[in-house]
């Protein structure tokens, strides 16, 4: 069941729902440990009413209100906290770790779009924010609504039965403070949401400029990044200061509204003791329990500015991370099957937002263990071609097959599960080299693992390596060079075996020793699959069966190297116009 939701609350109620009846003992026993105030007070009341008789002289009278006063603090005060303390110990840590892996699962089946819209370290403070003001709703500020709401009932009752001017002096002062509040806080909400979105851009700017500290580096702008962070990190203040200010303003006069409430029903007190209309002990439990409900509504409140800043926070992260799905498995989607490997382009039109259409009505075959290649200017199409077959993108009109199965009726794991890809910059993550490789297929051997590298000439600078296969790459594979990266990423996808390959510029960071001898070995990885090749070095595509020339979204040309030579085309263009193997960049680089 999927648990994102665009509503907090029913987000909320997700992962509360599994521990309802823990959640319940919780609430009650919040509930009774809010009687420990008025009960403290009304004990304290009888006693000093006994000592303040006229005819005081027994002291065993005091036993009984002072055993109780000594069972109110062991029962409402010690036995529910700590059994308050023991839920939150074994239930908070429970919901925190579900609330961020349900939101990693949702998250990470959010289109590729959204990933090159999204710094990946905004995305992950997202998450922990949300994950953290949730656990700090639950666990923290629910307990103190709660506890004051218990002891602002019995307070009520109490102040009524001593005399019912109190209560409606206390009701009414109430009524106005909390009104006053929660009207105010209102506004506190969009400045706490302002503020949260402002840290959050300030993390992910952090997170940009730290994962390109080697282009900062060699380009000497580490003033230029200092000075740009300072302006996002002006504005989070800007709106820290504004949102502070508030609180302050706020703070001042609900303290003012309590200092005004203490004034009358001291005033009250002293009239009506006059009086003789109220006992010493009356006087002394009124006192007291209008300072302690006093300083309950000041923290309540301040805790419901807190509350407020926490939901304005879930609801930013919320709605930055629970953004409609673009590419979506259908209801009831099967996986997909792939026995052969024949990928069939029908009618297929595809642009991506806001640009002009790259294909229109494109149909094409590619037949099952076919080994094809890709070639054309940069912004051809090439790159478009291999992920709309990977489905990261869905295509406007037309559909694409595999095996006769249209990719958008299959779930996506199982077609992302039959292709084996190696990208032209793989990206590695911060983990063992080990780990690196058997993420093509987590059940693997460790002779399988080793077996994997070997082939893709992997092997040998790992053997000299201090740790060797549990050697950590650093993030993104920052310690090793380009060509041990797309090693890796080349044993990753050999031990995936799947029955599609598709290799985008695999080998070019490789010396040509290496990737001789990596093409040797992929040509018969290769045997039998369905391979598609995208290669700016021309001569790296010589013994494919068939290659599409890509011009502005269009298969211009089709067909073998030497057919392709013969047809004296834009393939031939770009052939002669070649230099060391390499396409130039556009068409207008050369004559």
């Amino acid at each position: 069941m999927n648990k994102i939701h665009n509503s907090l609350a029913n987000f909320i109620w997700n992962f509360v729902f599994p521990y309802r009846l823990i959640a319940l003992l919780f609430v009650f026993l919040i509930i009774i440990a809010g009687f420990w105030g008025p009960l403290n007070s009304i004990l304290i009341k009888h006693i000093i009413n006994i000592l303040s008789a006229e005819q005081f002289g027994d002291t065993s009278l005091l036993y009984k209100p002072t055993a109780l006063l000594v069972l109110n603090f062991i029962v409402f005060d010690n036995i529910t906290w700590r059994s308050i303390g023991y839920i939150n110990y074994k239930i908070q840590p429970l919901i925190k770790n579900q609330i961020i892996s349900e939101t990693l699962k949702s998250v990470m089946d959010h289109s590729h779009q959204f990933f090159q819209d999204n710094l990946s370290g905004r995305i992950a403070s997202q998450i922990n924010t949300l994950a953290d003001n949730i656990e700090i709703m639950l666990h923290v500020i629910s307990l103190d609504f709660i506890r004051g709401a218990s002891l602002l009932v019995v307070s009520f009752i109490t102040a009524y039965f001593v005399n019912p001017m109190f209560f409606y002096t206390l009701f009414l002062w109430f009524i106005v403070f909390s009104s006053f509040s929660i009207v105010m806080s209102k506004q506190l909400v969009h400045l706490a949401d302002i503020h949260a979105s402002k840290e959050s851009i300030v993390s992910g700017q952090l997170v940009d400029c730290l994962a390109n500290n080697v282009s900062v580096k060699i380009f000497s702008k580490k003033n230029h990044e200092i000075s740009r962070i300072n302006k996002f990190l002006l504005e989070s203040k800007m709106a820290f200061s504004k949102k502070s200010f508030f609180m302050l303003m706020l703070s001042s006069i609900q303290g003012l509204m309590i200092s005004i409430m203490m004034g009358f029903v001291a005033y009250i007190l002293i009239y009506l003791y006059g009086k003789h209309l109220i006992s010493i002990g009356d006087f002394a439990l009124i006192l007291f329990m209008s300072m302690q409900l006093g300083h309950m509504m000041w923290h309540t409140m301040s805790r419901i500015d807190e509350f407020n800043q926490a939901v304005g926070k879930c609801k930013q992260s919320l709605a930055a991370i629970s953004g409609k799905q673009e590419i979506n498995d259908k209801v009831g989607a099967c996986d997909l099957f792939v026995q052969r490997g024949q990928i069939i382009f029908e009618g297929v039109r595809f642009q991506y937002k806001d640009t002009e259409p790259l294909f229109q009505n494109k149909s094409i075959t590619i037949e099952a263990g076919q080994k094809i290649g890709l070639v054309g200017y940069s912004g051809g199409g090439k790159s478009t071609f291999i992920n709309l077959i990977l489905r990261l993108y869905d295509v406007d009109n037309g559909r694409i097959l595999i095996d006769g199965q249209d990719i958008s009726d299959v779930t996506q794991d199982s077609l992302h599960s039959n292709i084996a890809m190696i990208p032209q910059d793989p990206s590695l993550f911060h983990r063992t080299l080990k780990e690196n490789i058997r993420y093509g297929k987590c059940n693997a051997s460790n002779e399988d693992v080793i077996c994997a590298a070997k082939k893709a000439f992997a092997h040998e600078f790992i053997i000299k390596l201090p740790k060797q296969y549990e050697s950590l790459v650093g993030e993104r594979g920052i310690k090793l060079s380009g060509g041990q990266r797309q090693r890796i990423a080349i044993a990753r996808a050999i031990l995936k075996n799947a029955p599609i390959f598709i290799l985008d510029e695999a080998t070019s960071q490789l010396d040509s020793v290496t990737e001789h001898y990596i093409q040797k070995s992929l040509w018969g990885y290769m045997r039998g699959r369905t391979t598609i090749v995208i290669a700016h070095r021309l001569s790296t595509l010589l013994h494919m069966d068939r290659i599409l020339v890509f011009d502005q979204g269009s298969i211009v040309e089709d067909g073998s190297h030497i057919q392709l030579l013969n047809k004296d085309g834009l393939y031939k263009k770009l052939w002669d116009a070649q230099v060391g193997g390499f396409l130039p960049d556009n068409k207008n680089m050369y004559p």
